[in-house]
């Protein structure tokens, strides 16, 4: 008896239908295709990847020499931060990050960009027909790309007998129009390759890679909550703390160096953070539109918003807590994971475009269902057109009414919160979950099943 693949037609509702173009889902006694075949879904799901990250470049190519002139990066949808923190952050000078100059992103961020930009700026002293902003900018762009990809292949070993849920990150629209607006992906496929590594039990690996990851982007620090909260429902501690105390070990050792040598340097991301205002597209920003004030609004009050968004996600983070510990069955991490970032995205004050890129390889792990996901991702690319159109206004031009970019951030938030609402069922109904019946032993919850109440694999 051998564990059997999942079919996307098979397991869910929305590919069945588009199947029919093709003849609809196998049958009981199709005659499968040779085992040695060059299409496998793992060359299948890398080569949309490849494709759509080429589409990601291309997305991008009219902003890659930074000569923007009348809003021309946001009129033709391809600001990128790449190329406008290559002179921001003087790497365009030569500047070593940190040491030269403060960088608004954690240790391993500034690192990343110095290894690339700094190479560059060498070669166009030695050059002067060098076009720095775009070699700065194809570098990143290969690097992202590879590390894109990688992600793909990791979700793809986390879902052997579900292997077309990588399909799913590979063929992800927002992946088109925000791979490659910042550095989130280094953190991303760090994060995504730790889940991997815990897993398959290389608990020291993930330590380093979960570490890495926060010292790239702070987010991943999230996921030391649902780790606790499952290690206290499975009562698998020694695993979970063995994987967070190297992770802490491993932030310490990145960040150390530059803390002591430039400390006012290294404390510049935690001092933005907190002194930034309301992001466009957060619920506080739609909330300030809806509640006009004559005078200086509340919400504009930097320690209430700071205490406001801070309470929120507290709360939301008990609520998870709460459904951990009285759930039927216990939960997923991917489940608990997605819950806790979609939570602190929600309430947060800052929400970039590119933050959605945190969330995909989450809710593929999570719920792997096409219908909410399309759904959701519609609404991020309705969000990112009405994002740029906003930046039009802001820099003198015009193009649309304020509330559309209000119904559009309100897409995206209320697209957010009914996937959210979709995994909390599952959590509640357990059969409903579709990934729990193809379970195996090195996925990425496979350390915190001990307490046996997953359902047994389906086998032929």
């Amino acid at each position: 008896m051998t564990p059997v693949q999942a079919a996307p037609s098979d397991t869910d509702p929305v590919v069945r239908e588009l199947s029919e173009v093709i003849g609809g889902p196998a049958g009981e006694h199709s005659v499968r295709p040779p085992r040695r075949r060059f299409w496998t879904v793992l060359r299948v799901v890398l080569f949309v990847a490849i494709i759509g990250f080429a589409f990601s470049f291309l997305q991008k190519s009219p902003c890659r020499d930074g000569a923007w002139e009348d809003n021309s990066q946001y009129k033709q949808y391809c600001y990128t931060d790449v190329v406008a923190l290559y002179y921001a952050e003087n790497l365009s000078n030569g500047a070593v990050p940190y040491r030269d100059h403060p960088v608004e992103y954690p240790v391993l961020t500034g690192v990343f960009m110095g290894a690339l930009g700094l190479p560059v700026h060498w070669m166009g002293q030695n050059n002067a027909a060098l076009d720095q902003a775009r070699t700065f900018f194809d570098l990143n762009a290969i690097v992202l790309s590879l590390l894109g990809i990688g992600t793909v292949a990791a979700i793809w070993a986390l879902r052997r007998r579900r292997p077309w849920d990588a399909m799913m990150l590979a063929a992800a629209p927002a992946i088109i129009y925000t791979a490659t607006v910042n550095w989130d992906l280094l953190a991303v496929s760090l994060a995504t390759f730790f889940l991997l590594a815990f897993g398959r039990k290389h608990f020291v690996w993930a330590g380093i890679l979960l570490g890495l990851a926060v010292a790239a982007k702070f987010y991943p620090l999230l996921f030391a909550g649902p780790m606790l909260l499952l290690a206290w429902r499975s009562r698998r501690y020694a695993e979970t703390m063995m994987t967070l105390g190297t992770a802490l070990l491993t932030w310490v050792m990145v960040n150390a160096p530059v803390a002591l040598l430039w400390t006012d340097s290294w404390k510049r991301f935690f001092q933005l953070n907190s002194e930034r205002p309301i992001d466009w597209g957060t619920i506080w920003y739609v909330l300030r539109f809806l509640t006009p004030s004559e005078g200086t609004h509340l919400l504009d009050q930097r320690e209430f918003l700071n205490s406001a968004y801070l309470l929120l996600f507290v709360v939301a983070c008990v609520g998870i807590a709460v459904m951990v510990a009285f759930a039927p069955r216990k939960p997923r991490l991917a489940q608990l994971l997605f819950l806790v970032l979609a939570a602190f995205l929600l309430t947060g004050k800052v929400w970039s475009q590119q933050y959605v890129l945190w969330l995909i390889p989450l809710v593929v792990l999570a719920r792997p269902k096409w219908g909410a996901f399309l759904a959701w991702q519609a609404a991020e690319l309705g969000y990112f057109l009405a994002f740029y159109g906003e930046l039009i206004n802001a820099g003198g031009g015009f193009a649309f009414p304020e509330w559309v970019f209000i119904v559009a951030s309100l897409g995206r938030i209320i697209t957010l919160a009914i996937l959210c609402g979709q995994i909390i069922r599952e959590l509640w109904r357990p059969e409903l979950d579709v990934v729990a019946g193809y379970a195996t032993d090195d996925d990425e919850d496979s350390v915190y099943k001990g307490d046996s109440l997953l359902p047994p694999l389906k086998t032929a």
